[in-house]
């Protein structure tokens, strides 16, 4: 995945497998949360959830488009590939390939909006955040 920076690996666990022992659909999903969560926990800092500092970081899911070309097995080892394609004032657009091997089980389209907890509404992605994902991605 040559136009990717960040990958994470998951391992597939029982508790995910469905009555066909393929993955569940709806795991993908955690899967790319898991994936994003890591991705901001590398370029912004491993304390990024809970740091001070990032509180007026809190992006949240507002759209997800996923298509499934392959399922994950039980016991696979599993890439989370994810980049972040657009900044936006308040949302980032992220790409995300999940790959057993060379074989692409998942591709995703996601949509982070930053959140404000207290107005209760959308709210622009802090500067400083903005330039740290495009000096990491390159745009």
């Amino acid at each position: 995945m040559e136009n990717f920076k960040f990958s994470h690996t998951i391992r597939v666990r029982y508790s995910e497998i469905d009555g066909q022992k393929i993955v569940f659909n709806a795991h993908y999903l955690t899967y790319i949360d898991i994936g994003f969560t890591e991705y901001m926990r590398e370029i912004l800092s491993p304390d990024w959830l809970t740091n001070p500092q990032s509180s007026h970081f809190e992006p949240v899911l507002v759209k997800s488009t996923i298509e499934y070309k392959k399922p994950a097995l039980l016991d696979d080892l599993i890439k989370v590939y994810v980049r972040v394609k657009k900044v936006g004032s308040s949302s980032l657009t992220l790409e995300t390939f999940i790959k057993r091997d060379d074989d692409i089980l998942v591709e995703s389209e996601t949509v982070q909006v930053n959140y404000n907890n207290v107005t209760k509404k959308s709210a622009p992605i802090p500067n400083e955040i903005k330039n740290r994902i495009k000096e990491f991605e390159g745009i």
